[in-house]
């Protein structure tokens, strides 16, 4: 599935959970794809607290807690990790990470927890949710096969590397747009694991993010540069980012572009994906200014001119993303959707 139905779904999920509809959630996928990201964001979108335990690194009495005695009785110090009313809200997630490489032990202990919402004394509040995730067995991560009783109180999604929605993601985080453009220009490139081959680096979104971040630590260092991109994304991917930026210099003039004059586009198949991921991102620093129309209207006015179609499509599905509807009231909107009819403007 899809990140941004994955969304909509775990939003849902949150809903339902104060009609107590709530089922507990198993996000399936490789290294890399973005699974903690996913229940990050949506906590962030209900503002509510996430409380992520990674059971790979816990033992059995880190969720089980300490026995302690009262009297002739043995009693346990609930964990202060596991969701509390007073201290974290009425409503949250409690997210189960790296559940696939808990040890038995410690998957045994989070059994309950996960089956009854309860350990011993202790119960997750009523309106948390709980999202557990895990690699697959073929993913070259420690994995063990998750027992059937467990597997069968969760519903199950396979988390899909989607180029769309990356790059919805990447605009809003202010990810580098050269890196978006290569990725628009290669889209194969965005998740590229074989785990038979036992990469170290490989491309991934989450290898992205730290190749964005070696573009702006070393983009003035050319003899670092390469080396800092193939640690991010590998000696492939690290080669081709490196000769697509340096392709740039040959870029159309963006101001230029953006006070309206006769600009030429690029013949170069790379060069057009990179002048449309970069004015996507000027149209996102124009949002809410006074120049906000006009640039949305230049920059309209320029992907009609691409003689492929599908390009200018994809700058301005891009771009109404980025921007959100306000985009279809600028008069130039009207214009550019008689050029591209036969094309469809998917969403």
């Amino acid at each position: 599935m899809r990140p941004a139905q994955l969304h909509t779904l775990l939003d849902t999920e949150f809903t339902s959970a104060q009609d107590g509809h709530h089922t507990p959630v198993m996000l399936w996928g490789p290294p890399g794809v973005g699974k903690s990201q996913i229940v990050a964001q949506v906590a962030q979108r209900h503002q509510v607290c996430v409380i992520d335990i990674r059971l790979s690194q816990m033992e059995p009495s880190d969720l089980r807690g300490i026995p302690f005695r009262v009297d002739d009785a043995v009693e346990w110090a609930i964990p202060s990790l596991l969701p509390h009313r007073k201290r974290h809200g009425d409503t949250g997630i409690l997210f189960l990470d790296e559940i696939t490489s808990a040890p038995p032990s410690v998957s045994a202990a989070a059994y309950q927890l996960i089956l009854d919402r309860r350990l011993g004394a202790y119960e997750v509040p009523p309106h948390w949710i709980i999202v557990a995730a895990g690699n697959r067995q073929g993913d070259r991560g420690v994995t063990y096969t998750m027992p059937a009783p467990l597997a069968n109180r969760f519903s199950h999604f396979e988390v899909d590397v989607h180029l769309d929605d990356w790059v919805a993601w990447a605009y809003q985080q202010g990810i580098d747009e050269r890196i978006i453009g290569f990725l628009r220009f290669r889209p194969e490139r965005l998740f590229d694991f074989d785990p038979a081959h036992n990469p170290v680096a490989f491309p991934t979104p989450r290898s992205w993010e730290f190749a964005h971040r070696a573009l702006q630590k070393f983009a003035s260092m050319p003899n670092l540069l390469l080396g800092s991109l193939q640690a991010c994304v590998g000696p492939a991917a690290g080669i081709e980012l490196k000769a697509f930026v340096d392709n740039l210099d040959r870029m159309p003039d963006l101001d230029a572009i953006l006070r309206g004059e006769d600009v030429p586009t690029p013949q170069d198949i790379d060069l057009q994906y990179a002048v449309a991921s970069a004015l996507v991102g000027r149209a996102i620093r124009a949002k809410d200014t006074e120049q906000a129309e006009i640039v949305y209207g230049r920059i309209l006015d320029y992907a009609g001119q691409f003689r492929q179609k599908e390009m200018g499509v994809m700058l301005v599905s891009d771009m109404q993303r980025a921007v959100g509807e306000g985009l279809y009231q600028v008069p130039q909107f009207q214009q550019w959707a008689q050029l591209v009819v036969d094309v469809m403007l998917y969403d």
